[in-house]
């Protein structure tokens, strides 16, 4: 099962990381010239991630514990040919983390 961390901070959403990341991993497939069977499993459970995702609802989440000076961290997988994701929530000084599994 291929997984994808995106980190989101107070500047960036969940969604502009995920979309910033996709097309970083469609310009290395293009300038490559390859099709990297790793790289277009991340293209595509980015794709579905973007397509399924409540965004909203995930960034009212975890801007809550962005502004709280935490770090976040989304991990993104696919489950029975569906996008899941955790959100794992770690306090910066403690190094205690939170994970919340949505979907």
């Amino acid at each position: 099962m291929r997984k994808i961390a995106l980190v989101p901070d107070i500047d960036h959403c969940i969604e502009t990381v995920a979309k910033q990341k996709y097309a970083e991993i469609v310009r290395q497939l293009l300038a490559s010239g390859e099709h990297s069977p790793e790289l277009l499993e991340i293209v595509e459970l980015l794709k579905n991630f973007l397509e399924t995702a409540d965004f909203k609802k995930l960034r009212m989440e975890s801007e809550r514990h962005l502004i709280d000076g935490k770090h976040v961290k989304f991990v993104v997988y696919t489950e029975g040919g569906f996008p899941k994701y955790k959100m794992q929530i770690t306090r910066n000084r403690e190094g205690i983390s939170q994970r919340k599994t949505f979907r």
